[in-house]
């Protein structure tokens, strides 16, 4: 059985939503955790207080996880605060959904900086800086499988997260590191309710087996077990999480 206790994680995004939710679990497990934020201090040091006082350790880190500079700095002070990091979740995430002849080159951009490009650096700095038998758990998102209007861009960040995960696994299975993508159908977060009515989320959740779009609690197990000692034989895989979306 995985010794929680002895584990360090990072989680980027991880001051709401789904990040909050996965966070919470691995504290609750005994993980050291690095809440990291962009910009709401204040989001970030409730989670850390919220988890301090039922017993956990945290500590918040900001970085602009679109900036590799910053992700440097998320990892060297990881390192400095808790001396190592096993366990690394790649969550942060925006989400422009515009027709393709309506979106622009500044939102193209944004999409993949925040969504492709930091996973890849923050890959990058796990290649030298995650501890043995490591775990990489990449965010991407069940629309890759799906054709829905108006998320291309955003399927096509996610789509890339996929495939970067795939070739980085090969790349450091050595080290007896797993690198993996989970691929959450929509769940109830401030990044996928935004802009969207009732009748779009009750039509939404009528697409998956149990007539409802997920909660955070029902993707973070599936992270938390991939984030473990016993899943040392998965690696390079996408493991889609949507109540039977697709």
């Amino acid at each position: 059985m995985t010794n929680w206790k002895n584990k360090v994680a990072i989680v980027t995004g991880s001051s709401r939503g789904l990040g909050k939710a996965v966070v919470k679990l691995l504290a609750r497990n005994g993980v050291s955790v690095i809440v990291n934020y962009s910009s709401n201090k204040q989001h970030a040091d409730e989670v850390v207080n919220e988890i301090m006082l039922s017993g956990g350790q945290a500590y918040a880190i900001q970085a602009d996880v679109s900036k590799p500079a910053e992700i440097t700095k998320l990892f060297n002070l990881t390192i400095e605060k808790y001396g190592k990091i096993d366990i690394v979740i790649n969550n942060s995430g925006i989400m422009v959904t515009k027709l393709t002849k309506d979106t622009s080159e500044e939102d193209f951009d944004r999409t993949f900086s925040i969504n492709a490009k930091s996973v890849f650096f923050s890959m990058k700095e796990a290649a030298t800086k995650l501890a043995d038998n490591g775990r990489i758990i990449n965010i991407s998102s069940s629309v890759t499988r799906v054709m829905f209007p108006t998320y291309g861009a955003y399927s096509a960040s996610k789509a890339a997260v996929e495939q970067m995960t795939r070739v980085f696994a090969k790349e450091v299975g050595s080290r007896g590191v797993t690198a993996n993508t989970v691929s959450p159908g929509p769940i109830n977060t401030e990044l996928f309710m935004h802009g969207k009515t009732e009748a779009d989320i009750q039509r939404i959740g009528s697409m998956t087996a149990f007539n409802r779009i997920g909660e955070t609690q029902d993707i973070a197990p599936l992270i938390l077990f991939l984030a473990s000692d016993e899943s040392y034989w998965i690696t390079g895989q996408n493991l889609g999480i949507n109540g039977g979306m697709v």
